[in-house]
């Protein structure tokens, strides 16, 4: 596909993943106990995504450009550096802050930072998965975007427990998700130096994808699975994150 087209998608994904950050205002008028009831399912879905989008989208579309073993290696490399990330800045998923209180203000700019981090990985991943095919592109989105949902409400909540005003707060979530759009667009430009970029920017971003689903949103899933009936429907959401990658294989 050309280059040109490859900016345009990647361009409408980052914005369409960057308006999300604004979702959090409208969680103002539900009713906590409601409100968390329905995050936990919806970070189970995330989980099912994300997953599904690595193993069923990202590694077989990129392993048809690569050997297994330097897959894999750059894969474990990926897992390795967002570990390293979340150590260095302190990097705490909304789910954990969604469900705590009394955060102090200086985690709250901390947050920021890490979330900004984040959204510019976040780009990163989605121009590499369009170099790598549209169908991966658009899988991605739907996984990014379903991640992103949980993550932007709970940053959103910090930044008010913070002390932020609501309309401050919904300034800054937005100008830190917009680091997804550099990060797409330094993606996008390096591709006219280094041949190949997806080809390692895809199994780092698969690495990513794991890391996430697996050391912070699963976790996150067993905290609150205190009733048969709740596990039951975490389990459910979660194979449903997955159906959806499935059925993305057929269209």
């Amino acid at each position: 596909m050309p280059l040109t087209q490859i900016w345009l998608y990647t361009i409408l994904s980052v914005f369409l993943v960057s308006l999300i950050s604004l979702i959090g205002v409208f969680t103002l008028s539900v009713k906590t106990k409601n409100f968390k009831t329905f995050l936990i399912y919806l970070i189970s879905l995330s989980a099912g995504t994300l997953l599904g989008d690595a193993f069923l989208h990202l590694f077989p579309e990129t392993l048809e450009i690569l050997p297994i073993t330097k897959l894999s290696a750059l894969v474990l490399l990926g897992i390795t550096l967002f570990f390293f990330l979340e150590k260095v800045i302190r990097w705490q998923h909304c789910h954990g802050h969604m469900l705590e209180e009394n955060h102090v203000h200086p985690f709250a700019y901390m947050n920021l930072v890490g979330d900004a981090l984040h959204n510019f990985l976040d780009g990163i991943i989605l121009a590499a998965s369009y170099l790598i095919s549209i169908p991966a592109g658009i899988a991605t989105t739907i996984a990014v975007t379903l991640h992103e949902i949980p993550q932007e409400i709970g940053d959103f909540g910090v930044l008010i427990q913070g002390g932020f005003t609501k309309s401050k707060a919904l300034a800054l979530n937005f100008l830190s998700a917009m680091f997804a759009l550099l990060g797409a667009v330094v993606t996008l430009f390096l591709t006219r130096w280094i041949e190949n970029i997806e080809s390692f920017l895809t199994p780092i971003a698969i690495g990513g994808f794991i890391y996430i689903a697996s050391s912070d949103l699963i976790p996150e899933i067993h905290k609150h699975s205190d009733k048969t009936s709740k596990s039951i429907l975490q389990i459910i959401f979660f194979l449903i994150g997955i159906g959806i990658m499935i059925a993305l294989l057929f269209l």
